[in-house]
C-alpha cells in the first residue's frame, strides 16, 4: 500500500486562470481528460453516527470512507473506492463495479457482496454489516487534471461542485443536484516520495495556505 502526500488549498477564479497557464506550459493534461478536464460523480458511505463526517469535522488523523464514482455520465466503468487518511499522508484502494451491482448496493441488496471476488467489495459489505455503512449523498464535480511523472505528481482543480441533498440515486443522470457555492475550487497537488521543485514554484500562490477541505463534508452543509 502506496502512502501519498496530499496538499489541498481553496483557490479563487483568478487563481485558476493562472495556475491553469502555468500548468499547461510545462507539464500535460491527464490522458483520460477531454479538453483538459472531466466530470466525476460520487456516492459516499457514512453510517448513522455520521462516522466519516465527524471524523473528518473533528480532524482525526487515522480516517477511512468509502465512496463509488463514475465519470463523464458513463455508468460501464464503475469503481468502488476506499481512501485512507494518516495525517498529510494518503491511499486509495479501488474495485470494479458493475451496473447492477452498484444498483444492488443502493437498493441494500447485500447478501452477494460477501462471496466477492474482491477484498474491497467483501470489506464494505462487512462495514455495511457491522457499522451500519449506507449510501449518504451524491458529489458532482468538474475536475482539471495534470500527470508530471516524476515523483509521479497529480495535479487537480476541481469546481462546479454539487450537492445531490438526501439523493442517493447515483446511476439517474436526472437526479437534481445544487451547487454548494459557486466560487468553490479546490486545488489538490499528491505526490508520491518527493515534489520536484518545478511542481512546487508552479502551485505556489501568496496567500494560500493548505485547508482540511472535503467535498463530502461541503456537500453535507444542508443536513
Amino acid at each position: 500500500m502506496v502512502l501519498r502526500h496530499e496538499w489541498k488549498h481553496e483557490i479563487n477564479p483568478s487563481d485558476m486562470i493562472t495556475l491553469r497557464h502555468r500548468l499547461q506550459a510545462v507539464i500535460k493534461p491527464d490522458e483520460h481528460t477531454t479538453d483538459g478536464k472531466y466530470e466525476i460523480r460520487s456516492l459516499y458511505f457514512d453510517n448513522l453516527a455520521d462516522k466519516a463526517l465527524r471524523e473528518k469535522l473533528d480532524g482525526v488523523n487515522i480516517r477511512e470512507k468509502f465512496r463509488i464514482r463514475y465519470y463523464n455520465g458513463d455508468t460501464s466503468y464503475i469503481q468502488l473506492e476506499k481512501k485512507s487518511k494518516r495525517g498529510n499522508l494518503g491511499t486509495k484502494e479501488s474495485a470494479i463495479l458493475s451496473k447492477e451491482e452498484a444498483q444492488a448496493i443502493i437498493d441494500g441488496d447485500h447478501d452477494w457482496m460477501r462471496l466477492h471476488e474482491s477484498p474491497l467489495v467483501k470489506e464494505l459489505y462487512t462495514k455495511i454489516t457491522t457499522q451500519g455503512l449506507r449510501p449518504k449523498t451524491i458529489v458532482d464535480y468538474t475536475r482539471e487534471a495534470y500527470i508530471y511523472p516524476p515523483g509521479n505528481v497529480r495535479v487537480t482543480m476541481d469546481y462546479h461542485i454539487r450537492t445531490g441533498l438526501f439523493h442517493t440515486d447515483f446511476l439517474n443522470p436526472d437526479c437534481p443536484t445544487i451547487p454548494i457555492d459557486d466560487s468553490t475550487i479546490i486545488l489538490e497537488v499528491k505526490w508520491d516520495e518527493w515534489l520536484p521543485d518545478i511542481i512546487r514554484d508552479i502551485v505556489g500562490l501568496k496567500d494560500r495556505h493548505c485547508v482540511a477541505f472535503s467535498k463530502y463534508a461541503a456537500c453535507r452543509v444542508f443536513d
